[in-house]
Protein backbone atom coordinates (compact mmCIF):
# COMPACT_ATOMS: atom_id res chain seq x y z
CA UNK A 1 0.00 0.00 0.00
CA UNK A 2 1.36 3.41 -0.97
CA UNK A 3 1.41 6.37 1.40
CA UNK A 4 1.94 10.13 1.17
CA UNK A 5 1.63 13.01 3.56
CA UNK A 6 0.00 15.91 1.69
CA UNK A 7 -0.18 19.56 2.75
CA UNK A 8 -3.66 21.10 2.66
CA UNK A 9 -5.27 24.26 4.06
CA UNK A 10 -6.22 22.06 7.05
CA UNK A 11 -2.62 21.08 7.62
CA UNK A 12 -1.11 17.81 6.51
CA UNK A 13 -3.28 14.77 5.80
CA UNK A 14 -2.18 11.24 5.05
CA UNK A 15 -3.29 9.40 1.92
CA UNK A 16 -3.11 5.67 1.30
CA UNK A 17 -3.88 3.96 -1.98
CA UNK A 18 -3.37 0.83 -4.02
CA UNK A 19 -2.87 1.41 -7.73
CA UNK A 20 -5.38 4.15 -8.56
CA UNK A 21 -7.76 3.23 -5.71
CA UNK A 22 -7.85 5.49 -2.65
CA UNK A 23 -8.04 3.38 0.52
CA UNK A 24 -7.66 5.86 3.39
CA UNK A 25 -7.51 9.54 4.30
CA UNK A 26 -5.86 10.16 7.66
CA UNK A 27 -6.69 13.50 9.27
CA UNK A 28 -3.77 12.91 11.63
CA UNK A 29 -1.03 11.58 9.36
CA UNK A 30 2.00 9.63 10.44
CA UNK A 31 4.33 12.23 12.01
CA UNK A 32 7.47 10.20 11.21
CA UNK A 33 9.50 12.30 8.74
CA UNK A 34 11.47 9.17 7.83
CA UNK A 35 8.39 7.30 6.61
CA UNK A 36 8.60 6.35 2.97
CA UNK A 37 6.62 8.75 0.78
CA UNK A 38 5.12 7.87 -2.58
CA UNK A 39 3.57 10.11 -5.22
CA UNK A 40 -0.26 9.96 -5.07
CA UNK A 41 -2.20 9.22 -8.24
CA UNK A 42 -2.70 12.38 -10.30
CA UNK A 43 -6.49 12.01 -10.11
CA UNK A 44 -6.35 12.13 -6.31
CA UNK A 45 -4.15 15.23 -6.10
CA UNK A 46 -6.13 16.99 -8.85
CA UNK A 47 -9.51 16.36 -7.22
CA UNK A 48 -8.30 17.23 -3.71
CA UNK A 49 -6.71 20.40 -5.10
CA UNK A 50 -9.96 21.38 -6.81
CA UNK A 51 -11.93 20.73 -3.62
CA UNK A 52 -9.58 22.79 -1.46
CA UNK A 53 -9.54 25.58 -4.06
CA UNK A 54 -13.28 26.23 -4.05
CA UNK A 55 -15.12 23.89 -1.68
CA UNK A 56 -17.43 22.66 -4.38
CA UNK A 57 -15.23 20.15 -6.12
CA UNK A 58 -16.65 16.67 -6.05
CA UNK A 59 -14.81 13.39 -6.00
CA UNK A 60 -15.07 10.78 -8.70
CA UNK A 61 -12.29 8.43 -7.65
CA UNK A 62 -12.04 4.68 -7.33
CA UNK A 63 -12.47 4.07 -3.60
CA UNK A 64 -11.94 1.04 -1.39
CA UNK A 65 -14.78 1.23 1.10
CA UNK A 66 -14.56 -1.94 3.16
CA UNK A 67 -17.19 -2.01 5.87
CA UNK A 68 -20.43 -3.63 6.89
CA UNK A 69 -23.43 -3.48 4.59
CA UNK A 70 -24.99 -0.85 6.88
CA UNK A 71 -21.83 1.28 6.87
CA UNK A 72 -21.66 1.16 3.08
CA UNK A 73 -25.31 2.28 2.87
CA UNK A 74 -24.60 5.23 5.17
CA UNK A 75 -21.45 6.14 3.20
CA UNK A 76 -23.42 6.00 -0.04
CA UNK A 77 -26.01 8.44 1.36
CA UNK A 78 -23.22 10.74 2.59
CA UNK A 79 -21.71 10.83 -0.90
CA UNK A 80 -25.07 12.05 -2.24
CA UNK A 81 -25.09 15.15 0.03
CA UNK A 82 -24.00 18.09 -2.15
CA UNK A 83 -21.22 20.42 -1.00
CA UNK A 84 -22.61 23.22 1.16
CA UNK A 85 -25.52 21.12 2.43
CA UNK A 86 -25.92 19.00 5.54
CA UNK A 87 -28.16 16.19 6.75
CA UNK A 88 -28.73 15.11 10.32
CA UNK A 89 -27.81 11.75 11.77
CA UNK A 90 -31.51 11.32 12.51
CA UNK A 91 -32.69 12.03 8.96
CA UNK A 92 -30.26 9.48 7.55
CA UNK A 93 -31.29 7.00 10.24
CA UNK A 94 -34.94 7.54 9.30
CA UNK A 95 -34.18 6.84 5.66
CA UNK A 96 -32.41 3.61 6.60
CA UNK A 97 -34.85 2.51 9.30
CA UNK A 98 -32.10 2.71 11.88
CA UNK A 99 -30.99 4.83 14.83
CA UNK A 100 -29.06 8.10 14.78
CA UNK A 101 -26.35 6.58 16.99
CA UNK A 102 -25.77 3.78 14.44
CA UNK A 103 -25.38 6.39 11.70
CA UNK A 104 -22.87 8.25 13.89
CA UNK A 105 -20.89 5.05 14.37
CA UNK A 106 -20.84 4.48 10.61
CA UNK A 107 -19.61 8.06 10.14
CA UNK A 108 -16.87 7.42 12.70
CA UNK A 109 -15.79 4.27 10.82
CA UNK A 110 -15.53 6.15 7.49
CA UNK A 111 -12.00 5.47 6.18
CA UNK A 112 -12.13 8.36 3.70
CA UNK A 113 -13.17 11.58 5.44
CA UNK A 114 -13.41 14.60 3.14
CA UNK A 115 -13.78 12.35 0.07
CA UNK A 116 -16.75 10.52 1.63
CA UNK A 117 -18.14 13.64 3.29
CA UNK A 118 -19.08 12.57 6.80
CA UNK A 119 -18.51 16.20 7.80
CA UNK A 120 -21.85 16.98 6.11
CA UNK A 121 -23.71 14.89 8.68
CA UNK A 122 -24.59 16.93 11.75
CA UNK A 123 -26.58 16.60 14.94
CA UNK A 124 -30.12 17.87 15.30
CA UNK A 125 -28.89 20.53 17.74
CA UNK A 126 -25.27 21.06 16.82
CA UNK A 127 -22.37 19.77 14.81
CA UNK A 128 -22.20 16.34 16.40
CA UNK A 129 -18.78 14.74 16.18
CA UNK A 130 -16.19 14.17 13.50
CA UNK A 131 -13.90 11.20 13.01
CA UNK A 132 -14.62 10.03 16.54
CA UNK A 133 -14.10 13.36 18.32
CA UNK A 134 -16.69 15.72 19.77
CA UNK A 135 -14.22 18.49 20.54
CA UNK A 136 -10.73 19.59 19.65
CA UNK A 137 -8.89 19.69 16.34
CA UNK A 138 -11.08 17.24 14.43
CA UNK A 139 -14.25 19.17 15.25
CA UNK A 140 -12.51 22.35 14.10
CA UNK A 141 -11.69 20.53 10.84
CA UNK A 142 -15.40 19.72 10.44
CA UNK A 143 -16.32 23.37 11.00
CA UNK A 144 -13.66 24.49 8.51
CA UNK A 145 -14.84 22.02 5.85
CA UNK A 146 -18.47 23.09 6.23
CA UNK A 147 -17.60 26.80 6.09
CA UNK A 148 -15.32 26.17 3.11
CA UNK A 149 -18.29 24.64 1.30
CA UNK A 150 -20.57 27.52 2.28
CA UNK A 151 -22.75 25.57 4.70
CA UNK A 152 -24.37 27.23 7.68
CA UNK A 153 -22.36 26.19 10.73
CA UNK A 154 -23.93 26.18 14.17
Amino acid sequence: MSYARVDTPLGPIGLRWEGETLTRVDLEPDPDPQRSQDIPPESVTRQLGRYFADGHGTFDLPLALAGTQFQRRVWSLMRAIPPGETRTYGSIAGELGSAARAVGQACRANPLPIVVPCHRVVGAKGLGGFAGDTSGRKLEVKRWLLRHEGAQVQ
